[in-house]
């Protein structure tokens, strides 16, 4: 009894002191707390002049812009709008406590409990104790699944500077985005928060170089996973696991954008031009990485003959739920094309464009020639934090591009 009193008289005092209002420019170690374990991050904040502020999360190399952060009442909303994500938190001097929370079914619900420290932006190492390891490579790594269930083949990059640590995992349906961290002794830990992903990684190094641990993803996901250094990994082809059923050359589809208008690719606007089909959505992060460089891919190129298209699997169907973070995502990003709601991102996607065999994940890239017909479609997308994989899909897809046109 005298522990818990004096729990909540320590936690009393410390929420007396969460008045504070008004945050200068600073830097903060942030971290979600799994269980027993934290998956840390930086924040950079800096004041607006309209009493609002500029916040980004900082995974190793990225910086990323999350939405006008807030005061409202006494706690600090950094939001992700785009992925129905807020971190919520009390600020008192150079602390801050809360949650990150998430839109669920209509409701705000937290999701794991956040912390963070004003000061120096460390992962998981505050000083870089010396390591013999250099786990810099490229590794053939496999998620292992529960009950002897085939484990799922991935493609894991490391690059490794002192004891500092970057890196990314590639999928066949996309990469785990900006992973960052430290090799502590025989030990990796990584992580990243984008507002949607959150991933934690912990592992131990053999003495052959083979690494073995665990990833912890949002509130409840866990995966061991075993990664053997080769230097000749590969995932699948990009183009091997979403085609066009037999008998079909062509793919149409008529769809509303968010103001009601049915767009059809018989319209005016796509005769005789190259179409790139996006097949995307609000939700997800991999999706956001491709819009930013469609966006200006496309400012840059519409003039050459060029449309694209974005398909848009939400969560709802309902034009009146996903149609405001259809718009939403259409401002943050500029998209200066159009962006219409397809269908749901779940087992019925393939219904809405059934001259597919299926729609295998987000996001999709599909290539229409200028008589119409299908002429490549790529499963997934490379993001920049996959480094050069990233450079290559750029090389690619313009070499595509510039090879449709001159037909």
């Amino acid at each position: 009894m005298k522990k818990a009193v004096s729990f909540l008289l320590a936690l009393s005092s410390f929420f007396v002191g969460y008045s504070q209002t008004n945050l200068p420019k600073s830097t903060w170690r942030a971290a979600l707390q799994r269980g027993e374990h934290e998956l840390p991050f930086g924040l950079d904040i800096n004041p607006k002049a309209n009493g609002k502020y500029e916040v980004f999360v900082l995974n190793g190399s990225e910086r990323l812009a999350m939405d006008e952060a807030y005061f409202e009442g006494d706690s600090l909303h950094i939001p992700m709008l785009i992925f129905d994500s807020d971190l919520v938190v009390k600020v008192s001097g150079n602390q801050m406590r809360g949650s990150w929370k998430k839109n669920r079914n209509g409701a705000w619900v937290s999701v794991l409990p956040f912390k963070a420290d004003k000061g120096d932006v460390y992962l998981f190492a505050k000083t870089k104790p010396a390591t013999t390891k250099n786990v810099t490579g490229k590794y053939a790594t496999y998620f292992l699944r529960p009950q002897g269930k085939d484990s799922t083949f991935a493609v894991g990059i490391l690059e490794q500077k002192g004891t500092k640590l970057a890196g990314t995992v590639l999928t066949p349906t996309g990469d785990y985005r900006y992973l960052a961290g430290d090799v502590v002794g025989d030990s990796l830990f990584m992580s990243c928060y984008d507002g949607s992903h959150a991933f934690l990684f912990r592992a131990a190094v053999a003495s052959n170089g083979t690494i073995r641990g665990a990833v912890w993803s949002g509130i409840a996901g866990f995966q061991n996973f075993v990664s053997y250094r080769d230097e000749k990994a590969e995932l699948p082809p990009p183009t091997a696991l979403t085609y066009l059923k037999p008998g079909n050359e062509t793919l149409e589809f008529t769809f509303p954008d968010t103001k009601g208008n049915m767009i059809s690719s018989k319209d005016e606007r796509f005769k005789g031009k190259v179409v790139v089909l996006q097949l995307s959505g609000s939700w997800c992060p991999n999706c956001m990485d491709e819009t930013r460089f469609m966006v200006p891919w496309y400012q840059k190129n519409a003039k050459r003959g060029v449309e694209i298209v974005g398909l848009m699997f939400e969560r709802s169907p309902e034009m009146k739920v996903s149609g405001p973070k259809i718009d939403f995502m259409a401002k943050r990003f500029g998209v200066p094309y159009p962006l219409l709601l397809a269908g749901t991102n779940d087992a019925n996607a393939g219904k809405s464009l059934p001259a597919l065999n299926k729609v295998a994940g987000y996001p999709t890239t599909i290539f229409i020639d200028k008589k119409g017909r299908v002429r490549e479609i790529h499963t997934g997308f490379s993001g920049p934090g996959t480094g050069k994989y990233y450079d290559q899909f750029i090389e690619d897809f313009n070499a595509l591009i510039t090879k449709l046109l001159s037909e």
